[in-house]
């Protein structure tokens, strides 16, 4: 076993590496070639990585740490105001969403069944994208980045309330009126305990042995983990009690050098995520499934920029931000992945309506980090001139 994961890992990255001088060369998104090498790699291509679950949990990871690091950059006051402004546009959108995605699938010949399924998974953006394609320190404080930001919380809140109607359907789950009220209190639970924690216990550790910068690192990562695992517990996302986690330290001025001193792990478990984005996709259903994926993937790059664009006019945001949130939210959301799965292991959806799904998740982040990198800053821009971190 041991051996297998080093022989995994030496693959990925170093693969990692030669990929992305490739990329880097011929001006293409980083994130584009770390989901090919996945592909490449995977077993369904040359079946050089043989433990896709293994890569999948710790991919998992990386995105603890990236929505930990954003909840250092907000601020809690800020974040409040915005989720109250922007919750009426994240239900309205979704409810858009699903309805463009549900007419195009059922348009393909897919059941009534599988065309609600394809129609909830486009309802959502990806987190992990648009976070990765925000200037963390250009956006993240601006009003654009708050309103990327906001909504994609909401849209969490809503992706995990799904998955609990899909929970409660599997028969081999014991689904109850306790599964759902559990989230419900757990969420104000959670954020009352951690910012408690953070003011009474972890701010004044951090204080007294602010010389130990191995310590300061230390119980970041030990907090980030234990606030995500509460949160799975309560009965919420390990992404949002991280986030949580982040806000609650956000307001101490600690909280920037933590962030920057974990960027590179999360940086680490990042790449595993893309890789197994591109490893898990079976090629030979390819065929069957490339027509309508790609018309959901164009749907969802073309018409979410639209949607956000004619909701935002109701909050008085200008046009020029509008578009721009919009595109940014343009992509199909990681959560969509997880939906197929769980819908194809209760019996909702066919093999082929899952691969539809992932196959329009992986072209959506491909499309929508080249619009926006070639029309928006971010951090992997390919030009100069829109290249901020």
């Amino acid at each position: 076993m041991e051996a297998s994961i080093v022989h995994s890992f030496f693959l990925i990255f170093a693969g990692a590496a030669v990929i992305a001088t490739f990329a880097l060369y011929t001006r293409q998104p980083l994130i584009i070639a770390y989901i090919a090498l996945g592909a490449l790699l995977g077993p369904s291509a040359l079946g050089l990585i043989d433990e896709p679950e293994l890569m999948n949990d710790m991919s998992h990871v990386g995105i603890i740490f990236l929505l930990f690091l954003l909840g250092l950059d907000m601020q809690p006051s800020h974040l409040i105001n915005m989720l109250k402004k922007a919750s009426w546009i994240a239900l309205l959108s979704s409810i858009a969403f699903a309805s463009f995605g549900y007419a195009i699938a059922l348009s393909f010949g897919y059941t009534q069944t599988e065309s609600i399924i394809v129609g909830i998974a486009m309802m959502f953006s990806s987190t992990i994208v648009c976070i990765k394609l925000l200037p963390t320190t250009v956006l993240h404080h601006k009003h654009t980045g708050e309103l990327v930001v906001g909504l994609l919380l909401l849209q969490d809140i809503i992706a995990i309330a799904v998955l609990l109607v899909l929970y409660s359907i599997d028969g081999n789950s014991d689904a109850g009126i306790s599964q759902f009220l559990l989230p419900v209190l757990g969420l104000p639970i959670l954020i009352g305990i951690a910012f408690v924690f953070v003011k009474y216990i972890l701010l004044k550790l951090i204080t007294r042995f602010d010389r130990f910068h191995e310590y300061i690192f230390l119980v970041s990562i030990g907090w980030c983990l234990t606030t995500a695992i509460t949160a799975e517990m309560l009965g919420l996302s390990a992404e949002m009690g991280a986030f949580i986690g982040g806000v609650a330290l956000a307001t101490s001025p600690i909280s920037q050098y933590i962030a920057t001193n974990l960027k590179p792990l999360r940086d680490f478990f990042l790449i595993l995520f893309f890789f197994t984005i591109g490893a898990s996709f079976d090629l030979s259903l390819l065929g069957a499934v490339i027509i309508p994926a790609i018309a959901l993937a164009i749907s969802s790059v073309l018409l979410k920029p639209v949607v956000f664009r004619f909701l935002l006019k109701g909050l008085k945001e200008d046009p020029q931000t509008s578009w721009e949130v919009g595109f940014r939210l343009g992509q199909v959301s990681e959560f969509s992945l997880l939906i197929a799965y769980l819908a194809t292991s209760i019996g909702l959806i066919g093999n082929l309506a899952s691969h539809v799904i992932q196959a329009t998740a992986i072209l959506s982040f491909a499309l929508s980090t080249y619009v926006v990198i070639l029309n928006f800053p971010s951090p992997i821009a390919i030009s100069d001139r829109l290249r901020k971190d």
